[in-house]
């Protein structure tokens, strides 16, 4: 059996981990890709709610790859890095693996990946501008 445990990312923090459920599923037993989407894009957001300190609203999805079907039971685990920062706006780079039991060994799969991008507003909804910052962006790069 092939060990594929050195995919899951050791050294940064997930923005959001959680166990698929029954209630999550499509008729065919396989979570629906939306929910995996609303889970992308609380994480992309945890990363730039941080960054900005300030609301943000989420403008587009440019890109999203299914790869591999998520099952009930799958530990998801959902990694967000800041890969460009704008005038107001941030794209995040959101990547999800899924940590399964099978034949009493953990199993590990990167099943989805997407590039999203927010825009941080006042509390009227208003785009603003980001913070000017010389370091890093956090544990999520």
């Amino acid at each position: 059996m092939q060990d594929d445990s050195h995919l899951f990312p050791r050294d940064r923090q997930p923005a959001v981990r959680l166990v698929a459920m029954p209630k999550d599923t499509n008729a065919y037993g396989h979570i629906f890709g939306g929910w995996i989407m609303s889970q992308m894009d609380i994480a992309g957001s945890v990363a730039a709610v941080e960054y900005s300190n300030s609301r943000v609203v989420t403008v587009a999805v440019t890109s999203i790859e299914f790869h591999k079907p998520v099952f009930v039971g799958d530990l998801i685990s959902c990694f967000a890095k800041i890969e460009k920062i704008g005038k107001s706006s941030l794209t995040v780079r959101v990547e999800v693996f899924a940590q399964r039991d099978r034949d009493n060994a953990v199993h590990c799969s990167k099943v989805t990946e997407a590039v999203i991008v927010y825009v941080a507003v006042t509390s009227l909804g208003k785009p603003q501008p980001l913070p000017v910052r010389e370091e890093d962006f956090g544990h999520y790069r």
